[in-house]
């Protein structure tokens, strides 16, 4: 039973990447899902999330570039970046939890449900 992120890759800036986080050995639509980053020498970020219910959540600096959604059928969530920037270059991670607030505010990663390993997204010409 895991989470898994997945789609990371070496983008030139101004592309796009899409990352799936996908529930393996367990059901993820009854989960609040959110994506989180860590660049080198910087602390965990968090980015964007989903309610089982479909709400949405975005921080600021990020709504416009990034779209959060989810597909139940496939058990997978996806963050869709475009306008790819330098700065987005990390490690990015997803994290699953039955309780929206834990996800939308932040928690340690041993709070979560399910954390899952996380996918290299670098943007460089």
């Amino acid at each position: 039973v895991q989470l898994q992120a997945s789609g990371g890759g070496l983008v030139q800036p101004g592309g796009s990447l899409k990352l799936s986080c996908t529930g393996r050995g367990f059901s993820l639509d009854t989960y609040a899902v959110g994506w989180f980053r860590q660049a080198p020498g910087k602390e965990r970020e968090g980015l964007s999330s989903i309610g089982s219910d479909g709400k949405t959540y975005y921080v600021d600096s990020l709504r416009g570039r990034f779209t959060v959604s989810r597909d139940n059928a496939k058990n997978t969530v996806f963050l869709q970046m475009n306008g790819l920037k330098p700065e987005d270059t990390a490690v990015y991670h997803c994290a699953a939890d039955r309780e929206i607030d834990k996800i939308r505010l932040g928690a340690r990663i041993h709070e979560y449900d399910y954390y899952g390993q996380g996918t290299q997204v670098t943007v460089s010409s």
